[in-house]
């Protein structure tokens, strides 16, 4: 795994998470999409839903992720009987750089939980990211920073 010497661009998202879906937003305004965990009782599948057709593939890859990893939250969560705050957060910026003449891709994510215990935040948000698909497929292969703030 290469680090990332030159940042060329970030795609941000901001996702916030309610009982049966959650919603993504870019900091550019050019990604807002309606996001729905798998099995939702009110929507079965992922219901994507651009208001904008140009988002970057760095937004879209963020918005994903989050998606997943916001839902992996909340099945963490519960396994280990911690209450989720309504205001549950997760910003998730996406780097594309570059490091000699190659590509790459990198990550920060920042989670609040406000309201719980910082050590029991991190043990959600551990075990979130074992279980989040996105999360198996990144670790190695990009640099990641996830933060609970």
């Amino acid at each position: 795994m290469s680090k990332i010497e030159k940042v060329l661009f970030t795609g941000k998202t901001h996702t916030t998470a309610s009982q049966h879906a959650g919603a993504s937003r870019g900091h550019e305004e050019r990604l807002d999409l309606r996001l729905s965990a798998p099995g939702n009782d009110t929507h079965p599948q992922h219901v994507f839903e651009a208001a904008d057709p140009h988002p970057t593939a760095e937004q879209l890859f963020a918005g994903a992720w989050s998606a997943c990893l916001i839902t992996a939250i909340g099945l963490a969560a519960k396994a280990k009987k911690v209450a989720l705050p309504s205001d549950l957060a997760l910003d998730i910026e996406i780097d594309l750089g570059m490091t000699g003449n190659a590509y790459f891709l990198g990550a920060r994510i920042d989670v609040s939980m406000p309201g719980v215990a910082r050590e029991l935040a991190e043990a959600v948000v551990h075990a979130a990211d074992e279980l989040c698909p996105y999360s198996k497929a990144t670790r190695g292969n990009i640099d990641v920073a996830i933060n609970v703030i």
